[in-house]
């Protein structure tokens, strides 16, 4: 059931984030996609989370539940997902105007795809 939640949440996230990303011209809306992304990704873990635990798998931080994903083939591509939950970090804990930049670029070209690929899951 939580599980079923989260992914309702989760494909409203990535659905808000991926118009945000469209839409993003200006500084602020760039700073904007990116909070969105903290956010789709603060989902997807939890979700990864809740999802491996039907599994019986038990995973407790972001690291661990994405490890365990790439195991299961449920991400395909671990290096990409481990670089997201740097940026995630990098975003929340600091600020840098060129490094948020780079983010953002990731996530538009990288990482909402991967999202994308996670909502698709049964």
């Amino acid at each position: 059931m939580k599980k079923d939640i989260l992914k309702n949440e989760l494909k409203k996230a990535y659905l808000r984030l991926l118009s945000a990303i469209k839409e993003a011209k200006t500084d602020l809306e760039i700073d904007g996609v990116i909070q969105r992304f903290e956010f789709t990704f603060e989902l997807t873990w939890k979700f990864l989370k809740e999802y491996l635990y039907d599994q019986g798998l038990i995973c407790n931080s972001p690291k661990s539940c994405l490890k365990e994903a790439y195991k299961l083939n449920l991400i395909n591509n671990e290096e990409i997902w481990l670089n997201m939950l740097k940026d995630r970090n990098l975003s929340t804990h600091i600020y840098d105007f060129e490094t948020s930049r780079d983010i953002f670029k990731r996530i538009k070209e990288l990482y909402i795809f991967e999202f994308e690929k996670i909502i698709n899951l049964e």
